[in-house]
């Protein structure tokens, strides 16, 4: 702590009489007279004898998580803190950790495009014990992410994805190969030349691979259309309006292969982006039209709108093709995942049950929602098509999501476990450490996983 640093006393809500009657009496004079009510979230200043500032009170609930210590850095003015006395709880490594990454996540700001800045930010020392290093590394991450989702898609086209990758590339001594424009007809990936021949702004396969040969092989492919106007079978306004966010998936698996690469885990990663503008001109796909796969397999256009799965069965198939040991997609795929789960908790897609107890473990333990959906074999014969090996959309309005994870796990076969995570990648309105825009859903829980099965 720095000398002079004003401490931060959190007290769990079961604790608060307790603390409340040992307080000194000017702290509960001054929170009776300001009318201070002492629920979760909740923060008061408490002023020393002399007038000044003796100590921050931080209210958290029963369930203590990182996001209890995401309102601290908006609250408390600029200057040093440090978190000290914990009141009803204990610090521990876990829970510390929580606390640093909270007030990191609750620090982030986007503000590239705002004329007039906000006043500089409070600093604080963590609780004894945080890992300041794995606290760093996720809110990198999910800053990372976050950044790319909320810039702007006049200044988030697949060339400007493509060079987000190339800088985290470099800050981590990973390859990359780029394959775009008509080389991804001559290197055989037709769907995603499909769905971007029509932008301006040439489609792209982001290629990146980074660690040891001989580790373990991780794949990650992110569904990278920067932005989505429906194509032919056009949005509505209000339905175009958060398109910027549909590379939520690329930005995603961008930050986790960040935050892997930073570990040092032992991994062989691979990260695949296919990167497009679903744009209208005269060189649109269109609905009716059959389009050939990398897979080889054909695929009836239903709706030039359900863009993305033509896309990553492109990806999926090159990913496949090597066999590794874990295969994970993220994508903003479909509307039906939100109806059934809202726009908080993503929707997950595996036949692996290993694999989905431990990310519903992980989830749970990083207070990072995610929930699992069934892969419903049954509802494949909605994706029949009479004149191609199947349709990119389903033949009616039910299992919208469920058939979208189908039309993909059509194109995974070598792999030795596959998930599917279908996605918002965006916050609605804003809370502690969650402003309204983009966020890295599941990235924290994705992480801890990949970190627990392949520990540097």
């Amino acid at each position: 702590p720095a000398a002079g640093a004003a401490p931060i006393v959190a007290v769990a809500r079961r604790a608060w009489e307790g603390w409340r009657a040992g307080a000194a009496p000017r702290a509960r004079r001054w929170l009776d007279a300001t009318g201070f009510e002492a629920e979760p979230g909740a923060i008061a200043l408490l002023p020393a004898a002399d007038g000044g500032l003796d100590s921050a009170l931080l209210i958290v609930g029963d369930s203590i998580d990182l996001w209890s210590f995401a309102g601290l850095p908006s609250r408390l003015a600029p200057g040093a803190w440090a978190f000290g006395e914990a009141v009803g709880f204990a610090w521990s490594g876990r829970l510390a950790t929580h606390a640093a990454l909270g007030w990191m996540l609750g620090s982030w700001r986007f503000d590239a495009y705002l004329s007039l800045k906000a006043r500089p930010l409070p600093v604080a020392s963590a609780p004894p014990g945080a890992d300041l290093a794995l606290a760093r590394r996720l809110a990198r991450a999910v800053g990372l992410a976050r950044d790319l989702i909320d810039t702007p898609a006049n200044d988030m086209g697949p060339a400007d994805l493509e060079r987000a990758a190339r800088g985290l590339c470099r800050a981590h001594g990973a390859e990359i190969e780029v394959i775009a424009g008509a080389d991804l007809l001559a290197r055989g990936y037709p769907a995603i030349h499909a769905v971007g021949r029509a932008s301006v702004r040439a489609p792209r396969l982001i290629d990146m691979r980074w660690g040891d040969p001989a580790a373990p092989r991780v794949t990650l492919v992110g569904k990278g259309v920067c932005f989505d106007s429906g194509g032919l079978d056009l949005k509505t306004a209000a339905g175009m309006r958060l398109m910027k966010k549909d590379m939520g998936g690329a930005a995603l698996v961008l930050g986790l292969a960040g935050a892997v690469m930073d570990a040092g885990l032992r991994a062989r990663l691979r990260v695949l982006i296919p990167a497009v503008e679903n744009a209208v001109s005269g060189d649109s796909f269109r609905p009716g039209d059959i389009l050939r796969t990398r897979a080889g397999k054909t695929v009836e256009v239903g709706n030039t709108d359900a863009e993305g799965r033509l896309i990553l069965c492109d990806a999926l198939t090159e990913a496949d093709r090597e066999s590794p040991a874990l295969l994970i997609d993220a994508a903003t795929l479909t509307g039906a995942a939100r109806v059934a789960l809202g726009t908080d908790v993503p929707a997950l897609f595996t036949d692996d049950d290993a694999l989905a107890d431990g990310l519903a473990r992980h989830s749970r333990a990083e207070s990072d929602p995610l929930w699992r959906l069934p892969l419903w074999r049954p509802y494949r014969r909605q994706l029949d098509s009479q004149a191609a090996d199947l349709n990119n959309i389903s033949e009616g309005p039910w299992g919208g999501a469920i058939t979208a994870a189908l039309f993909l796990s059509a194109f995974v076969g070598k792999s030795a476990s596959w998930a599917h995570l279908d996605c918002m990648g965006w916050n609605r309105q804003s809370r502690p450490g969650r402003p309204k825009g983009g966020e890295a859903v599941a990235l924290r829980a994705l992480y801890a996983l990949l970190a627990e099965r392949f520990p540097a």
